[in-house]
């Protein structure tokens, strides 16, 4: 009986002893590796001590920032088009004849009224020389009638026949003299005349082309544009473009033609403004790359574009503020070469990241440096604007 109550109170000093050793070890794997020491045991091994120990707190990350700013936005429209004159034409002979003289040089510049073909007219002289001689004979008959009249030798009728009879010779004779003017080809307006398609000798009729004909200032910038922009577009705005062959010059126009009707199959509305050129430089055919300037915003808050995360038809941005990352869902405006305008979402002065956005979750703390980023403003006369599409360009999910 002894024996057994001996057996007893040994397992329980055993079992007590076990417990007491699960305990602490317990206790030792729970304590930080650097001890009870404050900062640790700074002899230890690297990974095991300072601020970078096994669940010690994240560092900071470091971020380049750029601040938003206010500037003059210029909400523009880009297209594509061509040069065209104001007036143009392709010249044509009034009067069927044969080409006797050509009074230009092709290529040359000429005034409104200027000569520039003459038409064999001998025949048509000579038809006039006899509607005179027939006219004056029907004013002879005319004043021998009234004369009859006075004396009562003459009706009324008779009258009447000779006052119609010197009416008919009359118009006949000015058709004669309309038709021999119209021998001589003139110009109907000032321009810049081409290159002939007749040559002395040719017979013409009112078919032939003889020569163009064509304004050259100002002359005209067209440009055609989507229809979802319908609604903006307004006769008296803006157009600034650049042709391809005059690089590095940018010129202006002013719209003065809306097309009412949308083009198909392209779904496009013609646009077209006139363009002063002083200096002749602008020829009609040339290629314009252009953007209309439908509003301007003078005080738009604009980032950098690296800044535009897009992502699942979103464009999104992180800002900086207590020494932590956040992300921000935003609404973009126009986009040029550098800078996006920010139309929801941001204020002018804030720190937005534009360096190191692969590496940010959201709520990180950061160590941000302040960068500037360079390039044209959104009121850039070279940049061809356009509507800014976040949905447009899909882009890998950010890490979280």
């Amino acid at each position: 009986m002894k024996t057994a109550r001996h057996r007893d109170d040994v397992l329980r000093v055993v079992a007590g002893v076990v417990t007491t050793a699960a305990l602490l070890i317990a206790a030792g794997c729970s304590k930080p590796a650097g001890g009870d020491q404050p900062g640790g045991n700074r002899g230890g091994p690297p990974g095991q001590n300072g601020p970078g120990a096994r669940g010690g707190a994240r560092p900071a990350a470091p971020v380049d920032v750029a601040v938003a700013e206010r500037r003059r936005v210029e909400d523009a429209i880009s297209g594509t088009g061509q040069i065209e004159a104001l007036q143009s034409i392709e010249l044509r002979p009034d009067v069927e004849g044969r080409i006797v003289d050509i009074l230009f040089r092709e290529g040359s510049r000429v005034a409104r009224g200027t000569p520039l073909f003459k038409v064999d007219d001998a025949e048509l002289r000579a038809q006039v020389a006899r509607a005179e001689a027939e006219r004056d004979l029907a004013s002879q008959a005319l004043a021998r009638t009234r004369q009859l009249i006075e004396s009562q030798g003459a009706t009324q009728s008779d009258l009447e026949r000779a006052e119609a009879q010197y009416r008919s010779t009359q118009a006949s004779l000015e058709i004669l003299q309309l038709r021999l003017s119209r021998t001589t080809v003139t110009a109907p307006f000032s321009g810049i005349v081409g290159a002939r398609t007749v040559s002395l000798g040719d017979y013409v009729n009112n078919q032939s082309r003889l020569v163009s004909l064509q304004t050259s200032n100002p002359q005209r910038a067209t440009m055609t544009v989507p229809e979802r922009y319908a609604e903006r577009l307004r006769v008296g705005q803006r157009i600034t473009f650049a042709v391809a062959a005059l690089r590095g010059r940018t010129f202006t126009g002013v719209v003065d033609f809306v097309d009412p009707t949308v083009r198909v199959p392209g779904r496009t509305i013609l646009v077209k403004a006139q363009v002063p050129n002083p200096r002749g430089e602008l020829n009609a055919g040339m290629f314009v790359e252009g953007r209309l300037v439908a509003a301007v915003r003078e005080n738009a808050v604009v980032v950098p574009e690296d800044a535009i995360l897009p992502l699942q038809g979103a464009a999104y941005v992180y800002v900086v503020a207590d020494g932590h990352a956040n992300r921000r869902s935003v609404e973009t405006g126009m986009r040029t070469p550098g800078f996006v305008e920010i139309t929801r979402g941001i204020q002018a002065g804030e720190q937005v990241v534009v360096g190191g956005l692969e590496r940010l979750t959201e709520g990180m703390a950061v160590r941000p440096t302040v960068v500037q980023r360079r390039g044209d403003a959104p009121t850039g006369a070279s940049a061809i604007a356009a509507q800014h599409d976040s949905a447009a360009a899909p882009a890998p999910r950010p890490p979280r």
